[in-house]
């Protein structure tokens, strides 16, 4: 009996995350000394610095905060998109921990994300770990066995076992032919975009976009028909 979840029952994840601080120079003295030991492998060039490197803090979860979580779910053939998202991660965590507690509703049903089991899924549950924020049964991987984890890494599907590279969902579009909204900004430029332009509207409709492309990419690697732009709604 194939017990794989319904398109209904999959909810599709995608984060944006920046570091804490603006700048190295606005950690402690002790959370510098922290981040350069952490950050020491990023020391590519003979110039660079902990500081230099600061930039990409938000990748880690002990360094970084979640500004954005926007998620799709499929009802009748269309998706819904919602986004949570603001400056307080504390608020933003909680809201969406409360939106998993109504979807999580049998053990069926399952969370999707893009490399979400090497970055999206921990990432959530270190941050609301640090916030003191239960984690929802359907997030968390603690004290489960393999197979009683319902996550979907599109990543993981298209590897097929061979773990040797990263495959970015853009490159997945493109190679199945899957039209991909223009974006003014990529996910390098969302800590700039985050704190120099203070325009967080602008990083919520780049998640959302991946969202969509999330989902797309799921549908192909699925060989189910790709979800028209009417049915699209965000």
């Amino acid at each position: 009996m194939d017990k794989s979840p319904k398109q209904s029952e999959i909810m599709f994840v995608d984060i944006e995350t920046v570091p804490n601080t603006q700048s190295f120079s606005e950690l402690s003295e002790r959370k510098q000394g922290l981040w350069a030991k952490k950050a020491s492998y990023l020391l590519k060039k003979e110039e660079d610095t902990p500081e230099k490197v600061y930039e990409k803090a938000g990748i880690y979860a002990e360094f970084g905060k979640v500004i954005c979580i926007s998620a799709g779910v499929i009802k009748d053939g269309t998706l819904h998109i919602k986004s949570f998202y603001g400056d307080d991660e504390k608020v933003v965590l909680n809201d969406f921990a409360r939106s998993l507690s109504v979807f999580y509703t049998s053990d069926n049903h399952a969370l999707c994300a893009h490399n979400g089991k090497e970055f999206d899924f921990p990432f959530l549950c270190r941050r609301m770990l640090v916030h003191q924020i239960p984690i929802p049964k359907i997030l968390n991987t603690q004290g489960k066995k393999p197979w009683e984890v319902n996550h979907i890494d599109t990543m993981e599907l298209w590897k097929f076992g061979d773990y040797k590279n990263f495959t970015s969902l853009d490159l997945l579009t493109e190679l199945f032919d899957i039209p991909s909204p223009k974006d003014d900004i990529s996910g390098a430029d969302v800590a700039r975009v985050y704190y120099e332009e203070n325009d967080l509207k602008r990083i919520v409709e780049y998640c959302q976009k991946d969202v969509v492309s999330l989902t797309q990419v799921y549908m192909r690697l699925t060989l189910k028909p790709l979800i028209q732009d009417v049915n699209i709604l965000g």
